[in-house]
């Protein structure tokens, strides 16, 4: 995206909000549950930025991500901290990779409690690529014809004749092979 003086840029305390406190261990263990909890937050950020193709236009629901996941973390120390920090710590120290594997004990504990105290389930393997719909009350962005489709040279195309040629098989292709020469 180019910018020149006419480019709107937010101001800084548009963009301020607070940020998540935790390093990565502590983002990787709670994250199974943080993107069950804050699904529907976080696809309409995501719709926004692919609709818009502006990050501008989409910094309220870039927000209420941020908040929701502040949110979920809050609870998880007000209920699990200490399962939660057990293995968030196990995650750190287990490999330079901070994998999964050697932590299924104090992941099956952080589960449970999670379960207990705020009846959230850890999402089943592959929940999160699962295809759903997401519904929204934002409306869709206008589409925006580029301006040779307005030129005169665009406008002949559509009176050409219906049995006008349509494939350009003749033209080829621009590769070295000779399969895709078609009729030359």
């Amino acid at each position: 995206m180019t910018i020149t003086e006419k480019t709107y840029l937010p101001e800084e305390s548009e963009l301020t909000v607070q940020e998540v406190p935790l390093g990565t261990p502590y983002l990787k263990a709670g994250a199974f549950h943080l993107g069950k909890v804050c699904e529907a937050e976080n696809n309409e950020f995501m719709l926004c930025r692919i609709e818009t193709g502006d990050p501008r236009a989409c910094l309220k629901e870039g927000k209420e991500v941020t908040s929701c996941s502040l949110n979920f973390f809050k609870k998880i120390k007000a209920t699990c901290a200490s399962e939660f920090t057990a293995y968030a710590m196990c995650i750190e120290r287990s490999s330079p990779q901070m994998r999964y594997a050697p932590c299924r004990k104090t992941q099956a504990a952080f589960d449970a409690c999670v379960q207990e105290n705020m009846n959230l389930s850890r999402p089943d393997y592959g929940y999160h690529c699962l295809p759903k719909i997401h519904h929204t009350d934002r409306p869709k962005p206008a589409e925006e014809k580029p301006a040779w489709m307005e030129s005169s040279k665009h406008q002949k195309l559509a009176e050409l004749p219906d049995d006008f040629p349509r494939k350009y098989q003749s033209w080829g292709a621009a590769t070295p092979s000779r399969d895709h020469l078609g009729g030359l």
